[in-house]
Parts: structure tokens; C-alpha cells; sequence
């Protein structure tokens, strides 16, 4: 028999996650809350560029995913883990690396990307030194926990446990994937693909971080916390090993339903829509199991509102992925792309299954650690009703709001003309929805406030364990048979790891078949012999046009739909982007579709437009931005910026980094000079007149004749 051991569970660094969960939680929801009333007073950023919609967006999202569910991840995965292996995490140094590590990255997120520090790239904004250091310290996260299997107590890896290490493994592929770049400055970089590729890498890159951050480490979570909660076994473990096999192959071929009805090619888009419907069984397994595990006792379920909690988490994961599955049909996307729909469907995910899990597991968790009882049953439950009636709250009116802007934008007159060809239309009508929606958000996050006051009377009352002594056997050699080909130890240590490798590599097989040909074959992204590379200027202004994060708003994606090609120009084809890095497709459209804005207005309506867009548009939602008029455009490193375009293969002639700069003063000067036409007197080097120049040039290599339209 094995002799036990006696060792300590290391507290202090779920303590410390804990903590950060916390902190950046309350951040998010208030960035949230911030946002959600600049889509109906945009006013509230009070004229300072960080403070507008465009840069606090990506700053709320990378916040959310990283900041929140990040922490959350790491502070459940360090308290279970260690519990269902029998072991102290591999090593406290490490442990202390990853917290500080992962904060410091987060700090730099909330300072670089609303200072317009971004790589354009949705959920990827941060620049190239932050993607180095967040993949040095998830190597150290990943070292951490996988050195501590390797040490473990037990023989057995329970099921939470695998959805910890493929999720790993999947992120650090995907995170390196699309973060393959060119350095131009500190600041500044170029992705490595361009138009339609990128698109497509940005989608696999999006939607495999949805799931393997904020869905399957979340099952892991569940798996654990949930049947420790309610004092009950997982109701069926055979289940929780069917939906996750299932989960790990099928939802990296899904990717592609982001971009139905787009620009890539059409198999692609039937693929991604077919394994998004099969997808939906096993996220809806994995629900059953979990909301089965709670069933034993309803009475209990109800009284206990941590209990609640985590069941109305998995009642919102169910309505969630049923509205990705119902989204991704071709038809329905026809209908719902780029409305508020997508947004309602991501927020019941983010807010429902991702908040309240994390809300419940802390007020669990916090009590354990700190030897003590939670101090008000009560608080938890106000908490759990302000936060689900916060959640229907916000997305019941981003729902109709969604199904509005779905019926406005396709509804014809009698006479074959667009019922609303103006799309501030759209943009009043559904304006109440959104002041409903930051009622909602304000409730979420008064919940929030409530649950921070009630855990810290908590940690007040209790005292930390901060090393919780357990006992253990030593974990027995396997065989005589094993120990002749080698060490025991070794078997026992590295065959899980070979396991796990084998369950990446079935992870992203999917987005591999399907991104290779996408680079491979040439009539994927024909080329078009009018498309030509930006100017100088024209490239300045897009770089513009991304710093300040038109692309939150805009779309750059005509799809072949008559109600879109009427209202905003012919469909756009994969040949157009080649030149585009990264790619500005979008994902939702708080403004019109501008890849054919190039010369429907002229430069003077441009100019006061940014400059006071409601006296353009009356009612718009849309910030000013003063700044573009005042700033000096920084010419520092055109000549850097054409260098590395070349690098990629843009053609620029060889040497024309030298002619740059006096190319683009002289089409800054004559755009200037127009403008005085229009008694617009501008000076030729400030910002604004690079972003109208990329502006300008939108859609333009392309024009359809009218004998053709005929």
C-alpha cells in the first residue's frame, strides 16, 4: 500500500485570480454601461478621442474575454485543479508569473487600445510586443499545469480536467496563427495576410477563442463546481465524455458561419453553416448534464442562490447556442447579419453563461478559501434577480431591435424601390431599444456592486488558509510490463500529455481543411486587374480609419443581397481586399456599409461630417471627431509602412519609400486645395484629410458602368 503524503493546496494565487475577477468584472460592466448609453447620446465621451464608442468598444470586449473570463478561468482551473489531481500546483513561482504576468498584459490593453494603439483585428486589437508576452505567459500557464498532471496523485484525469488542457493547447495555436505580423514601429504592424485570407483567419480566430475561452474551459468549471455545489455527482459522466469529443471536433469546422452570404468561397460558408447546425446537440448535452446534476433536489435549487445561479448560467448557454445554430443558416443570416441580433445572442452568452457561472463559483469559492460562511444569503439572492432581470433586460430590446433593422433594411415599396433607402431610418427607429438596453446594463451592474460588498464583509468575517493541508497516497507504478520499457513515472506522467496533443490536433483539424485551400487555390481570391495599392496617403488614412475603430461600426462587406447592392452598391468580391491588411469586413452595422463611399459625396461633406456628423445626418448616433481636424498627420513611418508593404508583396515600384512622402504631400495638397471650393480651408497635413483620401478611394478600382447595370 502506498504511503500517504501529506502536502498543501496553494491558496493565495486563486485568492489572487479571485480578486482580479473582481476588479476588471466591475470595469467591464461599467465600460459596458458607458457604451451603452453612447449608442443613443454619443455626447457622453465629452469630445475626448479615448473616451469614444469606437476605442472603449474593443477596450469592453478585450476586458470581458480576457480580463473577467480570463481571470475567472485561471482562478477556477488553479483551486480544481490541484484538488482532483491530489497535488500543489508545479511550481509558486510560476503561479506568481502567470497572475502579475496576465494583469500586466491587461493593463496594457486598457492603455494601448484607447489611445488607438490596434492591429484592427477583432478580439486580437493588441499590438505585436503584448502578443509576444501573452504568448510567454501562456506557455507559463500552460508549463504550470501541465508539469502538476505530470506530478499528480491521482491516477485518473476527471473530465474537467480536459477541458482545461485542449483549451489550452487550442488557444496558444489559434493565438499564434493569427498573430503573425510585420513590425513597422513599436505600435505599429502589419498582418501577414490580407483581404478575404484574413477574413477567414480572423473568423477562425474569433470564433475558436468564443469557444475554447469562453465556452469549453467553462464546461470544465462546471464539471467541477456544479456537482461540489449541490453535494452531487455528475449525473452522467459517459455524457460529459460524448458532448466533449463531439464539441472539440465539430466546432472549429463552424468557424465559417460568420461569414455567410461574404466573399469567401461558397463551400466554405456551407460547411461552416452545416457544422454549426450539428454543433448544437452536443453544446445542448452538455447543458442537459449539468442542469440533470442540479435536478436532484428542486427545492434546494431555489432556495439557494448560488445554485440558481449556476443553473440559470446553463439555461443562458442553452438559448445562446441555439441562437448561433439558428443564425448560421444561410437564410437567416440573409436576414440577421449585422443587426443587433448577433449582439443580443452574444451577450446572453457573455452575461448569462460566462457572469453568472463566474458569480457563483466566487461566491462559493471565497467562503472555502477564507474558512468562513458567506455573510448574506440574502444580497446573493437580490444579486441573482438583478443580474437575470438585467440580462432580459438588455438583449430582449437588442432582439427586436435586430428583427427591426432585419425588416427596414429589405422591406421594398409596391414599386420595387427601398421602403428606407436612408439608413438613419433604421437608426431612430430603433434608438428606445437601446436607452431599454442600458437599464438593463445598469442593473447588471448594480448586481455586481452588491456581490463586491457582500464578499468583502466575507473576507473580512473569515481568514485566509492560505496553505490548506490535505493527504494523499503516492500515485502507484503502473505495471511491471511498463517499468521494463522505461520509467513508470514516465508512462504515468506523459501519456496524458500524448492524449491531449492528439484531442488539439482534432480541434483545429477543421479549420485547417478548410483555411489551406483558401491559400492554395487561386480562383478562391481571383485576381482583378483594376485593384490597385493604396497611396501614401490613401494608406495613412486607413491606418487612421483603424486607430480611431471605424470598423466597430461600419462594415467594408457589400453581400450579393438586392436590398444591400441597392442601397449601397455592387457586391463586393474577394479580388477588391488583396491590399487590405487586415481585412475591415465587420460585424455589425451601427452606420452604413461603406465600401463604395468613394466618391458618392464629396470632400467637403466628408470633412463636416467627421467633423459634426447631426448636421449631416440629423439624429446621428455617431461621435464627433474633432481631433482628425486639429492633429498633424504623423509622417514619421510612411516610408517604414511602404517598406513592409513591400515585404508582403504589395507592388510598389522598388525604391518608391523614397517618393513617398512627396507623393502624399502633393495629393494632400490638392485634396486641401479642392476643399476650398467649397469654402472648407483645412491645412493639407493634418489627419483628416488622409482619412478622406482612404475614404474616397473606397470601392473606386471597381465601377459598373450604367450600360452594364442595364
Amino acid at each position: 500500500m502506498a504511503k500517504i503524503e501529506t502536502f498543501y493546496y496553494d491558496n493565495k494565487i486563486v485568492r489572487n485570480f479571485a480578486y482580479a475577477t473582481i476588479f476588471w468584472g466591475v470595469v467591464g460592466f461599467l465600460v459596458g454601461l458607458v457604451l451603452a448609453l453612447q449608442t443613443f447620446i454619443p455626447e457622453t465621451n465629452f469630445g475626448i478621442p479615448f473616451l469614444s464608442f469606437s476605442h472603449l468598444r474593443p477596450l469592453h470586449t478585450n476586458i470581458a474575454i480576457f480580463a473577467l473570463v480570463g481571470n475567472a478561468i485561471f482562478m477556477g482551473v488553479y483551486y480544481s485543479l490541484q484538488r482532483l489531481l491530489k497535488a500543489r500546483m508545479l511550481s509558486n513561482l510560476l503561479s506568481i508569473v502567470h497572475f502579475w504576468g496576465w494583469q500586466f498584459i491587461i493593463l496594457c490593453a486598457v492603455i494601448t487600445i484607447p489611445l488607438g494603439f490596434t492591429t484592427g483585428k477583432a478580439y486580437a486589437e493588441l499590438e505585436w510586443p503584448i502578443d509576444i508576452l501573452i504568448t510567454i505567459i501562456w506557455i507559463v500557464f500552460g508549463v504550470n499545469m501541465i508539469g502538476t498532471i505530470s506530478k499528480r496523485r491521482e491516477r485518473k484525469i476527471y473530465i474537467a480536467i480536459w477541458f482545461y488542457v485542449v483549451s489550452f493547447f487550442t488557444i496558444a495555436i489559434i493565438h499564434i496563427f493569427n498573430s503573425v505580423e510585420i513590425p513597422v514601429t513599436l505600435f505599429k504592424s502589419y498582418p501577414v495576410f490580407s483581404g478575404a485570407k484574413d477574413a477567414l483567419v480572423q473568423c477562425f480566430y474569433g470564433h475558436n477563442l468564443s469557444t475554447f475561452l469562453l465556452i469549453m474551459p467553462y464546461f470544465g468549471l462546471m464539471y467541477y463546481f456544479v456537482p461540489k455545489a449541490a453535494n452531487r455527482p455528475v449525473y452522467s459522466y459517459r455524457l460529459a465524455i460524448g458532448h466533449f469529443g463531439a464539441m472539440v471536433f465539430l466546432y472549429s469546422w463552424a468557424a465559417p458561419q460568420q461569414l455567410l452570404l461574404t466573399s469567401i468561397p461558397d463551400w466554405l460558408q456551407s460547411l461552416g453553416m452545416v457544422f454549426s447546425l450539428m454543433v448544437f446537440a452536443p453544446a445542448l448535452g452538455g447543458m442537459a448534464n449539468g442542469l440533470l446534476t442540479l435536478k436532484g433536489d428542486c427545492n434546494q435549487v431555489w432556495k439557494d442562490p448560488i445554485l440558481r445561479m449556476m443553473a440559470a448560467a446553463l439555461i443562458f448557454f442553452g438559448i445562446s447556442a441555439f441562437d448561433a445554430a439558428f443564425l448560421s443558416v444561410k437564410s437567416i443570416s440573409a436576414f440577421a447579419h449585422n443587426t443587433d441580433l448577433a449582439i443580443a445572442e452574444k451577450h446572453i452568452g457573455a452575461m448569462g453563461w460566462n457572469g453568472l457561472l463566474t458569480f457563483a463559483i466566487l461566491y462559493w469559492l471565497i467562503p472555502k478559501i477564507y474558512n468562513t460562511k458567506l455573510f448574506s444569503q440574502k444580497l446573493t439572492n437580490i444579486h441573482f434577480w438583478l443580474a437575470v432581470s438585467g440580462i432580459l433586460i438588455y438583449t430582449i430590446p437588442l432582439y427586436w431591435a435586430g428583427v427591426t433593422q432585419g425588416f427596414m433594411w429589405q422591406e421594398f415599396t409596391s414599386e420595387g424601390y427601398l421602403q428606407y433607402p436612408i439608413f438613419m431610418d433604421t437608426v431612430l427607429h430603433v434608438t428606445p431599444a437601446y436607452i431599454v438596453r442600458a437599464v438593463g446594463g445598469l442593473l447588471y451592474l448594480m448586481g455586481a456592486v452588491m456581490m463586491v460588498v457582500n464578499l468583502a464583509i466575507t473576507v473580512k468575517v473569515g481568514s485566509l488558509v492560505k496553505e490548506e493541508e490535505a493527504e494523499a497516497p503516492a500515485l502507484e507504478k503502473l505495471s511491471t510490463a511498463h517499468q521494463n520499457k522505461g520509467s513508470a513515472g514516465c508512462c504515468i506522467h506523459f501519456k496524458p500529455i500524448r492524449f491531449f496533443v492528439v484531442l488539439t490536433i482534432i480541434a483545429v483539424i477543421g479549420g485547417l481543411v478548410e483555411i489551406i485551400p483558401m491559400f492554395l487555390v487561386e480562383r478562391n481570391v481571383p485576381a482583378i486587374d483594376s485593384v490597385n495599392s493604396y497611396t501614401p496617403l490613401e494608406l495613412e488614412g486607413r491606418d487612421i480609419y483603424i486607430r480611431e475603430g471605424c470598423n466597430t461600426c461600419h462594415t467594408q462587406q457589400i453581400r450579393p443581397l438586392r436590398s444591400e447592392t441597392e442601397r449601397n452598391g455592387e457586391f463586393s468580391m474577394a479580388g477588391e481586399f488583396i491590399y487590405d491588411y487586415p481585412s475591415q469586413w465587420g460585424s455589425k452595422r451601427n452606420g452604413p456599409d461603406l465600401q463604395r463611399i468613394g466618391g458618392k459625396y464629396p470632400d467637403a461633406w466628408h470633412y463636416t461630417h467627421i467633423q459634426d456628423p447631426k448636421s449631416m445626418s440629423v439624429g446621428s448616433t455617431m461621435p464627433a471627431y474633432p481631433w482628425l481636424i486639429t492633429n498633424e498627420l504623423d509622417i514619421s513611418s510612411t516610408d517604414a509602412k511602404i517598406r513592409a508593404m513591400q515585404i508582403l508583396g504589395v507592388p510598389y515600384s522598388k525604391g518608391y519609400d523614397q517618393f513617398a512622402i512627396p507623393d502624399m504631400k502633393l495629393q494632400a495638397l490638392n485634396l486641401a486645395e479642392g476643399m476650398e471650393d467649397s469654402r472648407v480651408k483645412v491645412e493639407p497635413n493634418r489627419e483628416i484629410i488622409a482619412l478622406i483620401a482612404y475614404l474616397q478611394r473606397l470601392g473606386t478600382d471597381i465601377k459598373v458602368k450604367e450600360t452594364e447595370k442595364k
